[in-house]
């Protein structure tokens, strides 16, 4: 996958307060990440974004999914299943997320695949109808379609179900790395919050409807902010004792009112 700075900065400078995270995120990511993701990363990509969205009050689930490509003639691809599997370290299978609070689907990797990157416009965030086929916590059942356009390319994503979202979650590999993906998910969280609280964006962030990123961005003004030896990114702001120091975004104290970040289990 190659990243786009130019286009994330369109991006930024054109989303709506309402799509400021949602949107921006994904291509923040694939940025960060440009050239240097293997091929087979929706997995570590999801379980990253995950943790960078809930960090600035968006709820992301994994969805696992098959994904069918599909050409004007008719012709076409399919890639992951709806009964995945591991293969060592290497996970068979395709990953996305949902978004149910906004219902929003975002397929972060898409460009993995190179019909698709051949198009160049970088991952895929799309509007899906929850309210018509949900579980009870909001959730899309297995067998639910996500019908999307990518220029000529028509995808049909479909929901593989509990099994094949347990074959990840419960997985030695993605429990090893569960860390690793929580703190990079907190880095990339930081660094959009960074960039968020600059002059030209700032206003329409704070109009965003996600009360947790309102308050991070008023708690971190205009706070010196940097990585540190270990590559943490950080503000200089007061902890909770009232002495200032380097903080990672979950050390910042926040009002007790503010709601906790996702995942919340």
């Amino acid at each position: 996958m190659r990243g786009n700075w130019d286009h994330t900065a369109q991006m930024l400078e054109h989303a709506k307060p309402e799509q400021l995270v949602e949107l921006v995120l994904p291509y923040l990511w694939v940025a960060l990440a440009d050239g240097r993701a293997p091929a087979n990363v929706c997995v570590d990509a999801c379980m990253t974004l995950r943790y960078a969205y809930g960090q600035l009050g968006v709820r992301a689930e994994l969805l696992p999914v098959d994904l069918a490509i599909q050409n004007k003639d008719g012709s076409g691809t399919r890639y992951g299943s709806l009964t995945p599997s591991w293969t060592g370290t290497t996970w068979n299978g395709h990953c996305a997320l949902v978004l149910p609070d906004s219902e929003r689907f975002v397929d972060a990797t898409i460009e993995q695949f190179d019909e698709v990157r051949a198009i160049g416009m970088g991952p895929m965030v799309g509007k899906v109808a929850l309210a018509t086929h949900t579980t009870r916590d909001g959730m899309m059942p297995q067998g639910a379609q996500v019908v999307l356009q990518r220029g000529h390319l028509r995808l049909t994503y479909t929901v593989a179900g509990p099994e094949a979202l347990a074959s990840i979650v419960e997985h030695p590999e993605a429990i090893a790395h569960a860390d690793g993906h929580r703190r990079t998910g907190v880095n990339v969280a930081s660094l959009m919050l960074a960039t968020l609280r600059g002059e030209a964006i700032r206003g329409r962030a704070m109009q965003a409807p996600h009360p947790r990123l309102r308050a991070l961005l008023r708690a971190v003004g205009d706070a010196p902010y940097e990585p540190d030896e270990a590559g943490d990114a950080r503000f200089r702001l007061p902890d909770q004792d009232g002495q200032e120091r380097w903080l990672r975004l979950d050390e910042i104290p926040l009002p007790p009112s503010v709601p906790a970040a996702w995942p919340r289990s």
